[in-house]
């Protein structure tokens, strides 16, 4: 078996990508846990794709996930966790925001088209899409639970905070927590940790179902 999980982190440009990043970093440092990662930025300032490739454990030598190895997908848009659903093993969880950002290239070419004859790729498209991989998706409305907790900014950490509820997440969710209150502005801890425990429990519940 071997000794490194592999987690694909995706979503767009001004989404808080990095500070998940940290937040693995963070842990690992303390706990003395090996850990490579790969970020690809892309346009991040045009709310482009941004990936970041995390490698957990004493076999995770490159910093990069092959096709088909990823032990788990984090998605703080739908639209990217189809995106990058190659690099998922099959069977693997998704933990993912269910919404929909539709990128420029999308939106000029339905204009173009005239929008009263074409849809847009909706949420359905995109889960019937992931479950041709996986059936093990957690599909949260975290900005709606990032607003309930006290900051809309909060997204990322309701889906850190469901990640950690995932069956063999290599971190324990103790120790993300703190993580975040520790990287997170002073006058937002708070609203961080409300955010985290509501994404734990969401996914904790699903997982019941």
């Amino acid at each position: 078996m071997k000794d490194a999980y592999n987690i694909i982190l995706s979503g767009v440009g001004g989404q808080g990508l990095m500070l998940l990043s940290s937040v693995f970093g963070e842990v690992c440092a303390k706990t003395g846990t090996h850990i490579v990662t790969g970020e690809q930025h892309g346009l991040s300032q045009r709310s482009g794709s941004i990936s970041v490739h995390l490698r957990i454990g004493a076999d995770a030598l490159s910093p990069l996930i092959a096709y088909g190895e990823a032990d788990l997908a984090i998605a703080m848009e739908a639209t990217e966790a189809l995106r990058y659903l190659e690099y998922l093993r099959e069977g693997a969880p998704i933990v993912m925001s269910s919404r929909v950002i539709h990128p420029p290239l999308e939106t000029a070419a339905l204009v173009d088209a005239g929008a009263a004859d074409h849809d847009y790729f909706a949420l359905a498209d995109i889960m019937e899409r992931l479950r041709g991989v996986t059936t093990s998706i957690v599909a949260l409305d975290a900005l709606a639970l990032a607003e309930k907790a006290g900051t809309a900014r909060a997204e990322n950490v309701v889906l850190l905070g469901a990640a950690c509820g995932v069956k063999g997440f290599p971190l324990k969710a103790d120790d993300a927590r703190e993580a975040v209150e520790r990287i997170v502005p002073p006058k937002t801890v708070e609203a961080n940790r409300a955010a985290f425990d509501m994404g734990f429990d969401a996914c904790c519940a699903a997982f019941e179902e």
